[in-house]
């Protein structure tokens, strides 16, 4: 079990400049259903035993798994028909099924199911109930007929562990949980370690005693240690575990723990980020490759295992086309007996790209591309940038310009264009990457520079950049967004009246933030899911979260039962200063989310619409923390276009009928944005 990582988030003033000039049509239009619906095929992993392959793929507009013997895709069939489209799914041990998680509507409400790859039979491993949420723990060669399975039945806050066979559906619960935030098993699915907070705001790592004598303290850490920490698995024979930690040191290293001693021995760390991401042989489950991303993904070899592998895939994708493995065993992305796996490529102008290697013959099989189309249109690239914050701190940042834009070749546009900044959500466990990206790629096309920055906080540039975030909200994490703006405009990327700022989640709240606490840098903002409130979004937090919420949110951003944190909270909060407003506000929200609830949005909605303040609010009631149905991406994606074409003249194609095929609400606003009153006409 894992602990949830939370993941969040018209009319111009008459004071506002005259919209742009629109650019020179120098590329076509993408279509925005190449751009934002469902992929062709996505997700490829290869089965233990090697002889199938699974994706996800359309199946009546709805993502579902798909099935092939190696060497036979034209074979390929849907094994399950959902109606709920399926993010993601994990191979058994023994290779005949496959376990997928199902929702609804976006609530995050998941019930476990394992689909026979033969038959298609499909048998639901967990509980229903409207509250009750599962996820797969872990399985195991060894113990190749269960999967463990986490689930809250019992209690919604914490999460009780069972064996569960998924031939039959039978299931016993093999640990009641009423202290840990989390939990470790081994090889054998048994538990090994438990993680909870202990005296001091520490993190304190027991094992249990053996005849079930309780626990015992193996190590602690400080919290600020803590915050990048997590155990990868153990080996085979259950003497090791491995572990990211940054005891002792600022980027978080992989290390070896002793179970028996606390002992911690460091295998691999970098100076310039942290360890990402670590592949474990299929055999040993020792690990056997590591991944460190600074502005890209580089692979390197533990011991000689993978040496010869890496070095084959480097020559095969020269210059900025990284490959990945899908690392952690998780995955199942390799086969048991460590030969065959499968390694995806990511470029910023073209889309992912699966293949399937075959290490004994160092033979790379294209698989497919996720969204083949999209390599036929004009795709620009992804330029990798450092910049710096006004108190010295290194930025990661990424910058997309318009097709035709940089004439001279270097790396600038010709002149000066309109910019949208575009903010990830987390912020923590989350950062920007570089490669593919269906939002970099239609606001350039449609004329905009985009602009992504890694503010302080974001994943991966170690401990001091994680903590400089520290009660930060809407101070400096928002002033290295403003610096960012300030390196483009002193760069001649845009001017200071043609910047919009838009983002999901967290980066929704940024987008409300830049709004409230700047409103002179911005023409526009669109908000996706973004908490207007800090003391109401912490109070709303589902059941599941309150274990965590004190390691995370408390010690970062504040305690709303402390009157103290609860006036800084609200201080910080875009909702009590609404009347600064003056630039257009686009919000879009999700009826079912359990991260950041619809009042949020509600609320800042109805401050502005109080105020006479320019706002249009859509509502889609069967999404959850973003849009995850095609019809609802591209509703509010083409809303999104319209209003920012009136904010920065881009381009736009019409709205048409993406709007009327989405569950999209317009509840406010609709006036503000050209062509949407038509559109919902369309609808009815």
């Amino acid at each position: 079990m894992h602990a949830i990582a939370l993941a969040l988030i018209l009319m111009t003033s008459a004071a506002a400049a005259q919209p742009a000039p629109r650019p020179p049509a120098e590329a076509p239009l993408i279509p925005r259903a190449l751009l934002f619906g469902n992929a062709v095929q996505n997700r490829a992993k290869i089965s233990p035993d090697g002889r199938h392959l699974a994706w996800l793929a359309p199946r009546n507009g709805v993502m579902n798994l798909w099935v092939a013997p190696v060497g036979n895709r034209a074979a390929a069939r849907a094994v399950t028909d959902a109606h709920e489209p399926l993010q993601d799914y994990s191979w058994s041990p023994d290779g005949a099924h496959l376990f997928f998680g199902q929702d609804s509507g976006g609530n995050e409400n998941f019930r476990v199911h394992a689909v026979s790859v033969e038959t298609g039979e499909q048998r639901a491993l967990s509980p229903e109930g409207a509250r009750i949420r599962a996820e797969i723990v872990g399985t195991s060669p060894l113990r190749p007929d269960v999967v463990l399975i986490a689930h809250n039945q019992r209690n919604p806050a914490q999460f009780d562990l069972f064996e569960v066979d998924y031939r039959s559906g039978a299931s016993r619960e093999v640990f009641r949980n009423t202290d840990f935030l989390d939990l470790v098993v081994d090889r054998r699915l048994r538990v090994r370690i438990g993680i909870r907070s202990v005296e001091g705001g520490r993190v304190g790592y027991f094992v249990p005693e053996p005849g079930g004598a309780g626990w015992r303290l193996l190590f602690s850490e400080s919290n600020e240690d803590n915050r990048s920490a997590r155990i990868l698995g153990f080996n085979r024979d259950g003497t090791a575990a491995y572990m990211i930690d940054a005891e002792g040191r600022d980027k978080a290293a992989l290390v070896r723990l002793d179970p028996e001693t606390g002992r911690r021995t460091v295998l691999a760390a970098s100076e310039v980020a942290d360890v990402e991401a670590v592949l474990t042989d299929p055999v040993t489950f020792e690990s056997v490759a590591y991944s460190v991303n600074h502005q890209l993904t580089v692979w390197h070899p533990l011991g000689q295992g993978f040496r010869r592998d890496i070095a084959f895939l480097r020559r095969s994708f020269p210059g900025r086309a990284e490959f990945l493995f899908s690392a952690g065993d998780d995955e199942r992305s390799i086969t048991s007996d460590g030969n065959r796996m499968i390694v995806w490529v990511s470029r910023s102008d073209r889309s992912q790209a699966y293949h399937l290697y075959d290490r004994r013959r160092q033979r790379l099989e294209p698989l497919f591309s996720t969204r083949p189309e999209m390599d036929r249109q004009p795709l620009q690239p992804m330029q990798p940038l450092v910049l710096r914050s006004r108190d010295g701190l290194p930025l990661v940042s990424y910058l997309t310009l318009p097709p035709g834009a940089d004439r001279n070749g270097d790396g600038r546009p010709e002149r000066p264009v309109p910019l949208v900044v575009q903010v990830h959500g987390g912020p923590w466990g989350v950062r920007d990457y570089h490669g593919y990206s269906s939002m970099h790629q239609w606001l350039a096309n449609r004329g905009y520079a985009v602009l992504s920055v890694n503010y302080r906080g974001s994943a991966g540039f170690g401990k001091a950049f994680a903590l400089a975030a520290r009660h930060e909200f809407a101070g400096r994490m928002h002033d290295d967004l403003i610096d960012g703006v300030d390196w483009a405009i002193s760069q001649g990327v845009t001017t200071r009246d043609r910047v919009a700022i838009m983002g999901g989640s967290y980066g929704g709240y940024a987008t409300l933030v830049g709004l409230t606490f700047t409103p002179d840098r911005f023409r526009c903002g669109v908000d996706i899911v973004g908490p207007s409130s800090l003391v109401t979004l912490i109070e709303s937090f589902p059941a599941y979260w309150r274990p965590s919420i004190e390691l995370g949110w408390y010690r970062f951003v504040g305690n709303p039962a402390v009157p103290a944190d609860r006036a800084d909270m609200l201080a910080r909060s875009p909702i009590t200063r609404v009347d600064r407003i003056t630039a257009p506000l686009l919000v879009g929200q999700g009826g079912n989310d359990p991260r950041v609830t619809k009042p949020e949005s509600d609320r800042m909605v109805a401050a502005m619409r109080a105020r006479g303040l320019p706002v249009t609010y859509l509502n889609f009631p069967n999404e959850g923390h973003g849009f995850n149905r095609p019809e609802n991406r591209m509703g509010f994606f083409a809303v999104a276009e319209a209003f920012l074409a009136q904010c920065l003249g881009g381009r736009a194609e019409p709205i048409g009928g993406d709007l009327a095929r989405s569950s999209g609400e317009v509840l406010e606003g609709a006036e503000h944005v050209p062509g949407l009153r038509e559109a919902m006409r369309a609808r009815r």
